[in-house]
């Protein structure tokens, strides 16, 4: 359970207004994050079908006859959504596809047409296989996605996915990225995360690799400020632990 801190109501206005820009933002990334409908696939051909249904050995033989045709632009072919075999074999967790494309030289840093690419896309899913084999590959973890200016990073804090904020932050994704909205990790952590177990261990690993706990947001507050207002003892406890840490170093 999360810890409310006591005296704090949830009827401000600051925090309604939060809390619908969260709702606004939710389901903004699950809008962004809908991969290829039924009807989309049904007439996929090509490499774009193979990928969807996860046959490597199609794929491969695929790309042989577009490199036998001199296109190899052919591995990161469009379907109306701006989407390459890459993105479909991401939404359709299909990591040996997605072996194969990266082999055949499949840009792995992709955008599709709302600028997510596979690695943002697998962060959003809480898709943790698929981002290892991403990762591995040697897909970027710090890339500026969305028409939040943000990361995959932001994303994943955003919505406590842990697992995959400790991925990302191992593969060294940018701990103190701020997007359009002013917000880092950190700060969407707090702001758009509902106080309870999985945002409050994506804080932990926060602030454990060292996100900077003294970035604002426009209004100046800090993320401390922010859990504060939303009575989120547990995270405000972890905070004031980090900031004493860090003034026990200073003094040393």
């Amino acid at each position: 359970m999360r810890g409310r801190c006591a005296g704090i109501g949830e009827g401000s206005a600051e925090v309604k207004a939060l809390l619908a820009l969260g709702l606004s933002l939710v389901t903004g990334l699950a809008a962004a994050q809908v991969g290829p409908s039924a009807a989309e696939a049904t007439h996929y051909t090509g490499l774009h079908a193979a990928a969807w249904r996860g046959d490597a050995a199609a794929v491969a033989v695929a790309v042989a006859v577009a490199v036998a045709r001199a296109d190899r632009a052919a591995v990161d072919t469009r379907d109306g959504h701006g989407r390459t075999p890459l993105h479909v074999a991401t939404f359709a967790r299909q990591p040996e596809v997605i072996r194969t494309l990266a082999k055949a030289g499949a840009d792995l840093g992709a955008f599709e047409n709302d600028r997510y690419d596979a690695v943002t896309i697998a962060a959003v899913a809480d898709d943790e296989a698929t981002l290892a084999v991403l990762l591995e590959l040697g897909a970027s973890a710090g890339l500026t996605t969305s028409r939040y200016d943000g990361t995959a990073l932001i994303a994943a804090a955003h919505l406590g996915h842990d697992g995959v904020v400790r991925q990302l932050i191992k593969a060294g994704a940018p701990l103190d990225h701020v997007n359009n909205l002013h917000w880092t990790a950190l700060i969407e952590a707090v702001v758009l995360g509902d106080g309870g177990a999985r945002h409050q261990r994506v804080v932990h690993d926060l602030l454990t690799a060292g996100a900077n706990a003294q970035l604002t947001d426009r209004e100046g507050r800090t993320a401390l400020a922010l859990a504060r207002s939303r009575g989120y003892a547990a995270m405000v406890r972890q905070f004031e632990m980090a900031r004493d840490a860090g003034a026990a170093v200073r003094l040393r």
